[in-house]
């Protein structure tokens, strides 16, 4: 017994025109797609640099950086990484963390100045240390600070 045929098979095939139109519209439909995650990233980023250079550093940020402390040193670690934001909040767009320049510091601003206050106060009198890097470079320019830090023993 034979198969039966795709009844398609006997119809006439799409016209170019026809075929072209639907690639478009894929394509401008994938289009709109990125630039509303676009739109929507750019929202998100707004907002959370209003906060983070208008607000004071909460006591929940505070607490979630204990806790990311405690559970690296409970997992054997002697440093982790307890903040990060767009190093396009320091004055000079992370250039001087980039380039481990001594004056680091004087280029933030908002939380982060207010974090490493709080770690000239509190953290560095107890022995920690507080490393800021670059942790990532999307497109090959400086993306997000990452604020470490660290309770190693000192070396001799």
């Amino acid at each position: 017994m034979s198969k039966p045929r795709d009844p398609s098979i006997n119809e006439p095939p799409p016209s170019a025109a026809k075929l072209q139109m639907s690639v478009v519209e894929r394509k401008m439909a994938e289009m709109e797609r990125r630039e509303k995650a676009k739109d929507a990233a750019q929202t998100r980023l707004e907002e959370f640099s209003n906060k983070f250079l208008g607000e004071d550093v909460s006591d929940m940020e505070i607490a979630t950086i204990r806790r990311r402390v405690m559970n690296a040193a409970n997992d054997g670690a002697f440093e982790t990484l307890v903040y990060s934001f767009p190093s396009d909040l320091c004055t000079d767009s992370g250039r001087a963390i980039t380039n481990h320049e001594a004056d680091w510091p004087k280029t933030l601003q908002g939380k982060a100045k207010q974090l490493y206050e709080r770690f000239e106060e509190f953290g560095k009198p107890n022995g920690y240390k507080l490393k800021a890097s670059i942790i990532n470079f999307p497109g090959g320019m400086p993306g997000d600070v990452g604020f470490f830090i660290n309770w190693a023993p000192n070396r001799p």
